[in-house]
């Protein structure tokens, strides 16, 4: 009974995607400015939170890595925003997040959860370093059961892709099953951007999902094909889960179907490359972002990302990922979106105005 309730709960919780949980006190969010790149060390522009991942190693694989990266600027008058958990800032976003949120169920909640979510207890102690959804009462901590033997790559996988895409999107869902750090190569309707133009030069052809691990060098087209890849490569074993689960993104049919509509109601996001985006934004540094694909926080965000043709490294952050106590040990606090920007130092929680900051430092301003 006790564990049907704690379902319950979290059940209420899934569309407060931007749920916020603290630790004890260990890390004071600074609210307005930012550091100066000339006061920011190498070692802090890497942010350190891959690092931990990765061992040090970012995803800097990328061609614009050994050609030097261009000079961006955060705006004279920038701020960076006082973290609000929880709250709808702005009416005028209201119709988004509805669309996000009928979008979350016309895919069955697909990656709320990281593969063998369970719920771990539903009285967590406060612990330092530690998630734990707080509802009332109850603090609610969550893991895999599956997932903490599985093989971890030891760089970021890349995917070519972009957001509209029905096919790219069952693949990034699996990815946030498998709570997988993935590097994010926007190709606005596969065939516009210079990504899309690296993955022709590559490969003879401009069709997305391409998926490339370089842990192992395989290269991949077909999402149906990438999907099976990483659930034998950084899945647990077959016996370990019911895969017959995973029918709402294996059953290509209502998987594509159903992305399609998703889509539509998001009004094709991605699919072409902003008119006033900086023509060099595929040779930044790839930028961080902290969420998962089906939080109506995360989207905007995310849809931005795709537009400006900006590199991002995705952190899966579902339901009962090892992410979330990450987060809370570098930041103090779970929140999501958390957008880490290497190309200027900037951290920062609140999706419209992470919207609003890429807005005015990855467009050409007329």
């Amino acid at each position: 009974m006790k564990e049907m309730f704690a379902y319950a709960l979290v059940a209420a919780s899934c569309l407060a995607s931007g749920a916020v949980a603290f630790s004890p006190s260990q890390q004071q969010w600074k609210h307005g400015g930012v550091s100066s790149p000339r006061e920011t060390s190498s070692s802090s522009l890497r942010m350190g939170f891959l690092d931990g991942l990765f061992g040090g190693a970012t995803a800097e694989n990328s061609p614009a890595a050994s050609a030097g990266y261009p000079k961006v600027e955060v705006p004279p008058d920038f701020e960076v925003p006082e973290p609000k958990p929880l709250t709808l800032t702005r009416s005028s976003d209201l119709p988004s997040v509805l669309k996000s949120a009928a979008s979350l169920a016309i895919r069955l909640a697909t990656g709320v959860f990281v593969l063998g979510w369970k719920i771990d207890t539903v009285f967590a102690p406060e612990e330092e370093g530690k998630y734990a959804l707080q509802l009332g009462p109850f603090r609610l901590r969550d893991s895999s059961s599956v997932l903490a033997d599985a093989p971890r790559p030891e760089q970021p996988l890349i995917l070519y892709e972009y957001d509209a895409s029905p096919f790219c999107k069952r693949v990034r869902e699996t990815i946030n099953l498998l709570d997988l750090t993935v590097e994010y190569r926007p190709c606005p309707g596969a065939r516009a951007g210079a990504f899309s133009e690296e993955m022709y030069e590559k490969t003879g052809r401009r069709t997305v999902p391409y998926l490339v691990d370089p842990n192992t060098g395989k290269e991949l087209f077909e999402s149906g094909d990438q999907i099976e890849y990483l659930l034998g490569a950084y899945g647990p074993p077959e016996d370990m889960y019911d895969k017959k689960a995973l029918w709402p993104i294996t059953f290509e049919a209502f998987s594509v179907a159903t992305a399609t509509w998703v889509a539509l109601l998001r009004d094709m996001p991605g699919a072409r490359r902003q008119p006033n985006a900086r023509p060099d934004n595929e040779r930044m540094r790839p930028l961080e972002l902290w969420g998962y694909e089906c939080s109506p926080f995360v989207r905007p965000v995310r849809e931005k990302l795709g537009s400006l043709c900006l590199p991002h490294v995705m952190v899966s952050c579902s339901r009962g990922s090892a992410n979330r106590d990450r987060m809370v040990e570098k930041t103090g606090r779970f929140q999501v979106p958390f957008l880490v920007d290497p190309n200027t130092g900037v951290e920062m929680f609140e999706a419209p105005e992470i919207v609003e900051y890429l807005e005015a430092v990855y467009t050409v301003k007329e």
